[in-house]
């Protein structure tokens, strides 16, 4: 007999919807989606796509073992509050809220909740997000494994300790807002000397899809590849110098560490 696995989701914006979105990927017909948002419009866009719909937080915990809780960190406690009634010691709750522990998610629901934290990027949005996991006691490896393939179908991941995951956000969560930034000023520059920007965008973008691959794939240092790249007396080099000079990998550092900072002040 084929036993339905039912999964919530409470908050249908842009990360949700790509979950949604990946889940449905996989056509797994043992999969039953509910959700939740108080944007109708969200809504409407994704029962077309068979996704159950309920009509508050609550009824999404009454009806799914497992809720994804895909609010902003500011939204939390207003969430948890409203299905405190509902959850139970079966049901798995699976965080996306940046800095929010899973202490926190239990001291609002109830001590022996089951809870997943996940930190996902937006990248997700194409299939191509990568996602940071947590398991929290007593949260089951088969649960866990559960939600580690719903993510999975998002894009790639990674398993770390829950003490780690406010760590993490500066490297996967935040960090594409620091490399569009980056792309940014390389596509000023082109324009600056008559490159149209969709050459540049184009050409810039495949660069570091590219080097990405490099990095994962070549066998190579972050090192080795730099100066694979850097010819004695080229233009890279001396490219590079003004980077050194700008101090760029200590701004990038401080840029992650003060993410991590914010983090922690969520949490609080």
């Amino acid at each position: 007999m084929i036993v339905l696995v039912s999964l919530g989701f409470i908050g249908t914006g842009n990360m949700g919807s790509a979950i949604i979105k990946g889940v449905l990927g996989t056509k797994n017909p043992d999969i039953k989606i509910y959700a939740f948002d108080k944007d109708t419009v969200k809504l409407n866009t994704l029962t077309e796509s068979g996704v159950t719909v309920c009509s508050s937080e609550r009824e999404v915990v009454e009806k799914c073992k497992y809720v994804v809780l895909a609010v902003k960190p500011q939204m939390i406690d207003t969430v948890l509050e409203t299905v405190v009634p509902a959850v139970t010691k079966d049901t798995v709750l699976i965080s996306i809220a940046a800095g929010i522990p899973e202490t926190y998610i239990k001291s609002m629901t109830i001590p022996e909740a089951k809870v997943i934290l996940v930190m996902p990027n937006t990248p997700l949005l194409l299939g191509e997000g990568a996602s940071a996991l947590s398991k929290a006691e007593p949260t089951t490896d088969e649960e866990f494994e559960f939600v580690k393939k719903i993510f999975d179908s998002c894009g790639k991941t990674a398993v770390i300790s829950t003490d780690k995951m406010k760590e993490i956000i500066a490297i996967n969560g935040s960090s594409p807002a620091f490399i569009y930034l980056f792309a940014k000023a390389f596509v000023d520059y082109a324009g600056s000397v008559g490159i149209d920007e969709k050459t540049a965008k184009e050409l810039f973008a495949q660069s570091l899809v590219g080097s990405a691959k490099m990095i994962t794939d070549s066998g190579y240092t972050i090192d080795e590849l730099i100066k694979m790249v850097s010819s004695p007396g080229g233009t890279t080099l001396a490219g590079l110098q003004e980077l050194y000079d700008g101090k760029m990998t200590e701004t990038v550092i401080k840029a992650c560490e003060s993410c991590t900072r914010r983090a922690y002040e969520l949490s609080k």
